[in-house]
């Protein structure tokens, strides 16, 4: 009897108590599939996005205070080497980027009074897949030879003004600007790599965030600097609010024919409004 009872334990459980614990453990599983699924749903949703950017908000304000110098938010589309297009913006993910001026000559500046570049050692953070951000501003830019850039910038608020893929990449691009007091400005913006370095300058930078296209194509950074006004990137002012938007339900809208991107969506979205002494999301209550 007692050899049996020895002999039970060494060779584990029985089927039927496997059997057991087996439909147990689905049973538990199937209670929290759909708890998982509303946590994982938080995180995609227009909350979570708002929380994400008022945190990288914050940093920024501190950085600045940190720093004695501007320092900023910068919004934009990373180009995607895994995607058929590259460079369409409808799917490269978007990012926030910390920024911050660097008026000085090249190699170890952008060159520009008013240039910005990525700050060293801070990782872009990535914005959920579900979400993404405006400005729904509309910038006309004019370059004037040798090197002058003028632009004027108006609401947008028709289809025509949204409906190229050059125009949604404008659009998904800007930045939040703050001061070492720790106030936001309206302050000219012109992102560059760390080295000033242009497509035609004869020796490339190294900088992993921000780039030339020829170095971004060849795998050297994630986003293209400010020197490619057809494509919608250029010179702007810095922006005090803000739109997140449903990128399936743009998409929907943007991909009728015409395009429907404003009057099928995004005139229907609120702004969201930062405060001009803090940098603090205004609540609307």
């Amino acid at each position: 009897m007692q050899y049996r009872v020895i002999r039970r334990y060494l060779t584990g459980l029985t089927l039927t108590e496997l059997a057991v614990v087996i439909a147990v453990m689905a049973l538990l599983a199937g209670i929290a599939l759909p708890a998982a699924r509303m946590v994982m749903a938080s995180f995609e949703s227009g909350d979570s996005a708002k929380s994400m950017i008022s945190a990288a908000l914050a940093s920024a304000r501190a950085l600045a205070a940190a720093k004695d110098s501007y320092v900023g938010v910068r919004f934009q589309k990373a180009y995607n080497p895994d995607a058929p297009d590259p460079l369409n913006p409808l799917t490269a993910p978007q990012y926030m980027i910390f920024i911050e001026k660097d008026g000085d000559p090249e190699p170890n500046g952008t060159g520009l009074a008013n240039g910005f570049r990525a700050i060293e050692g801070c990782k872009p953070i990535k914005l959920p897949d579900s979400i993404g951000v405006m400005d729904l501003t509309l910038v006309n830019r004019v370059f004037t030879p040798p090197s002058a850039i003028s632009f004027t910038e108006l609401p947008l608020d028709t289809d025509v003004e949204i409906d190229t893929l050059e125009e949604l990449r404008d659009t998904t691009t800007f930045s939040v600007i703050f001061s070492p007091t720790g106030k936001l400005l309206m302050h000219e913006v012109r992102i560059r790599n760390r080295n000033g370095r242009r497509d035609s300058s004869p020796t490339a930078s190294p900088d992993d965030v921000f780039n030339s296209k020829a170095q971004v194509d060849a795998g050297v950074g994630m986003f293209y600097q400010d020197d490619y006004l057809p494509m919608g990137l250029g010179p702007e002012y810095s922006r005090n609010r803000f739109f997140i938007y449903d990128r399936a339900k743009f998409r929907a809208a943007y991909q009728f024919v015409p395009p429907r991107a404003w009057s099928g969506y995004l005139g229907g979205l609120e702004a969201i409004y930062l405060n001009p002494y803090t940098g603090t999301i205004i609540s609307k209550d």
